[in-house]
C-alpha cells in the first residue's frame, strides 16, 4: 500500500478494524485514519463494499468512535465499510503554529472541516478537501471499498455533525447517505462556530456562509437528500452551540431535503448516547445505499 503505514490491526465480528498513518499532500502533515472491513471485504477482497465515512467532533481523533460507539456490529451485518479520519492536522512541535494547542475548541483537534483561507492556519488546516477528495481516492486505491457516488454515505457528531452536513449539501449526490449526532447546524451563530471561523476564514461573515450547513440547506439542488438527525433533550450544548431548529427550519423551504429530527428524551451529548443509536443510523444508511437516488 502506497504511501501507508499501518499503525494496529484488530479482529472485530468478523471484520478488522485497522489504523493507518500517511503523509498528507492536503493539509501538509502526517494524518492517521481508520478502516473497519466488514467481514465479506475480509473473506472476499475483489468484492468491494460500499462505505459509511464517519467525523467526529472538538478533542476527537480517529479512535474515539472505533472504541465508544459500538458500530462494528451492525456495520459488519449489513456488510459496510466504516472510514474514520482524524479532527485536524496534527503537527510537529517544530511546525506548530501559535496558539495551535492552546484551546480545546480550537486548533488541534478542532478543524471543523473548512479549508482555511487566512493565516497562518492556511498552512495546514484543509480538512474540508481532505476529507472530501484525498481521504476517498486513498481508500478507494488501497481497499476494498467503493467511494464513487452512490456508494458512500457520511455520518458524523457534533463539529463532525457539522462536517457531514456541509461535505453532503456541497457535494451533491457524492453521498447517498446523510445521519449525524447532536450537529452544529449553524456554525456562523454560536460561539464554537464564530471562533473557528474568525481565525480559519476571517472576519468576512459572508464567507462563512460556505461552510454553515443552515445556509447551504436553502440552495441545495441535487438528489433527493433524506437527513437523519438525534439530538438529546439534556444535551448541554443543545441551545447555545447546536441550533437544530434553525437547520430544520431553513430546510422546510426546499423540497429536495427531508429531516427527521429525533429529539431523544434524557440524552447528553456523550459517545453512550452514540451508542444508544447507532445502530438506528447505520441501519438508515443501508438502507439508502441499497437504493438508487432519485431526484
Amino acid at each position: 500500500m502506497a504511501n501507508l503505514t499501518k499503525l494496529s490491526e484488530s479482529k472485530v465480528f468478523g471484520g478488522q478494524w485497522l489504523r493507518y498513518k500517511h503523509d498528507s499532500t492536503t493539509v501538509n502533515t502526517p494524518m492517521e485514519f481508520s478502516v473497519f472491513l466488514p467481514p465479506k471485504a475480509v473473506t472476499e477482497p475483489k468484492e468491494k463494499v460500499k462505505a459509511v465515512l464517519w467525523l467526529s467532533g472538538l478533542t476527537c481523533t480517529d479512535q474515539n468512535f472505533m472504541q465508544k460507539a459500538g458500530a462494528q456490529r451492525v456495520a459488519a451485518e449489513v456488510q459496510l465499510a466504516l472510514v474514520v479520519p482524524d479532527t485536524s492536522p496534527r503537527t510537529s512541535p517544530e511546525n506548530r503554529l501559535p496558539g495551535e494547542t492552546d484551546h480545546w475548541d480550537f486548533g488541534a483537534g478542532a478543524g471543523f472541516y473548512v479549508d482555511a483561507t487566512h493565516d497562518p492556519w492556511s498552512k495546514y488546516y484543509h480538512m474540508y478537501s481532505y476529507v472530501v477528495k484525498e481521504l476517498p481516492q486513498l481508500v478507494a486505491a488501497n481497499f476494498p471499498i467503493l467511494t464513487e457516488p452512490g456508494c458512500l454515505g457520511i455520518m458524523g457528531h457534533s463539529m463532525g455533525g457539522h462536517g457531514a452536513l456541509i461535505c453532503a449539501l456541497k457535494n451533491p449526490g457524492m453521498y447517498r447517505s446523510l445521519s449525524v449526532f447532536a450537529p452544529v447546524c449553524n456554525p456562523s451563530a454560536c460561539p464554537w462556530g464564530i471562533k473557528a471561523f474568525t481565525h480559519y476564514l476571517g472576519s468576512d461573515k459572508f464567507k462563512w456562509k460556505a461552510y454553515d450547513a443552515t445556509e447551504l440547506v436553502k440552495k441545495y439542488s441535487g438528489p433527493n437528500l433524506e437527513i437523519l438527525i438525534s439530538q438529546g433533550t439534556l444535551d448541554n450544548f443543545l441551545a447555545e452551540q447546536l441550533r437544530p431548529e434553525a437547520f430544520v427550519e431553513a430546510a422546510r423551504g426546499n423540497s429536495k431535503v427531508a429531516v427527521e429530527l429525533r429529539m431523544e428524551e434524557g440524552y447528553d451529548h456523550s459517545y453512550n448516547f452514540i451508542a444508544t443509536f447507532i445502530e438506528q443510523h447505520l441501519r438508515h444508511h443501508a438502507r439508502l445505499l441499497s437504493t438508487p437516488a432519485t431526484g
